[in-house]
């Protein structure tokens, strides 16, 4: 039985190049309730012709300007109107056009909150060459404090979630995701599934990992949402700093 619309949030400034294989990942998947929601951030090279050429009627698409990546998000969401919500981001696709389908079915369990899978790193310029395989595992509260965290890209949760806990923290420029995530996962008791497969891949390059300067604004960010939240602190920066360091190597 498919009872629960799901909304697939993207957004996009700027990205010509990649923003068809991601509408056409989205637009290629099997489960039949899916709505698309496009937040351009005012492009001006070329985009908006693609995103118009390619566009199908589940789609609500805007363009204006915005605050930055979560304002985008945050006026994404409010706009969608799907029981279950997904960020799929420019830069990224859908591994398989099964994924959307897998997510909604283990929605069918009513007590289900959120659900998160595992997700690839893939070259900018061969999306078949992999730099890097992340296998989330099963989660515990514990875990945060060791700087564990899903892939935001591969994160679902029902729309109650986002409106009894807040959206994204627009005060951080790249960790709003990771924030908006520790929040949710450190503060409400939850039910969640481990979806133990790639759903989602993602081109080297995107706002937190396209040079070390950004990877070393992410950790103070990331240290000021750990300490926001309440769950560790310079532990958990170190060990989830260790698993990106070999990206710039």
């Amino acid at each position: 039985m498919q009872s629960n619309k799901v909304s697939i949030i993207t957004i996009v400034r700027n990205r010509v190049e990649v923003i068809a294989q991601a509408i056409s990942s989205v637009r290629a998947q099997s489960y039949p309730l899916v709505e698309h929601v496009i937040i351009d951030g005012a492009s001006t090279d070329g985009t908006l012709e693609v995103v118009n050429d390619l566009i199908g009627d589940n789609t609500i698409f805007i363009s204006e300007s915005d605050h930055g990546i979560y304002d985008a998000l945050n006026k994404g969401i409010l706009l969608s109107t799907g029981d279950i919500i997904g960020v799929l981001h420019s830069d990224d696709f859908f591994s398989d056009e099964l994924v959307i389908e897998e997510v909604a079915e283990l929605f069918e369990d009513p007590s289900v909150d959120l659900v998160y899978a595992d997700l690839e790193y893939v070259s900018k310029s061969n999306q078949a060459k992999v730099i890097r395989h992340w296998e989330a595992g099963q989660f515990s509260k514990e875990k945060l404090a060791w700087g564990w965290m899903p892939p935001h890209p591969t994160v679902f949760f029902r729309r109650n979630i986002y409106e009894a806990h807040g959206g994204y923290d627009l005060s951080f420029k790249i960790s709003g995701d990771y924030d908006f995530l520790l929040r949710i996962l450190s503060r409400v008791d939850i039910k969640y599934v481990y979806l133990e497969r790639v759903i989602v891949k993602m081109r080297i390059g995107g706002e937190s990992n396209r040079s070390l300067q950004h990877l070393l604004l992410k950790m103070r960010e990331d240290y000021r949402s750990i300490r926001k939240n309440k769950v560790g602190g310079l532990k958990a920066i170190i060990f989830k700093t260790l698993l990106k360091l070999h990206q710039f190597f």
